[in-house]
């Protein structure tokens, strides 16, 4: 993650997740990010620890080649967290990393830790940190919708 800090310090506390730094400088991408990327990096919900729709904490169930350069990533709710999951489309997809801690996991990552959208050449590049590893997608344009989801463990 260039901006986001996934081991900030705050006093004598080390480890504190942080998107301060990708948050302040996200209106200085602006017109460098194609328009879907831009509307779920800049959704008030996104960062927002404890929104239903803050990324952190969801897991990756399900890559998806969808055909040509389109490719769909779809992330399974939490229970104690959220009551949607979440599918991320992915359009023009010119490049795909899954990077695990450890290779016999494959895309076993974990729980999703943040995100990061950045500007790329052929459109974004997301990173997406997860406790066990890191999936990078690079591609035109993504498209984020929120699913619902049946989850009897929310309160």
């Amino acid at each position: 993650m260039e901006y986001v800090n996934l081991d900030a310090r705050v006093g004598d506390l080390s480890g504190v997740l942080d998107p301060a730094r990708y948050l302040s400088h996200l209106p200085s991408i602006f017109d460098d990010l194609p328009p879907g990327a831009w509307a779920f990096a800049t959704s008030p919900d996104h960062y927002d620890f404890r929104s239903g729709r803050c990324v952190k904490d969801l897991t990756l169930r399900a890559v998806r080649d969808a055909g040509g350069e389109e490719m769909e990533v779809e992330f399974q709710h939490n229970c104690w967290k959220h009551d949607q999951d979440l599918l991320i489309c992915y359009v023009g997809v010119s490049g795909f990393r899954i990077d695990p801690v450890d290779e016999d996991r494959g895309t076993d990552l974990g729980a999703v830790i943040l995100d990061e959208i950045l500007p790329h050449r052929d459109g974004c590049s997301h990173e997406i940190a997860c406790w066990d590893g890191t999936l990078t997608v690079v591609c035109r344009d993504l498209q984020a919708t929120w699913t619902e989801t049946t989850c009897s463990s929310k309160s």
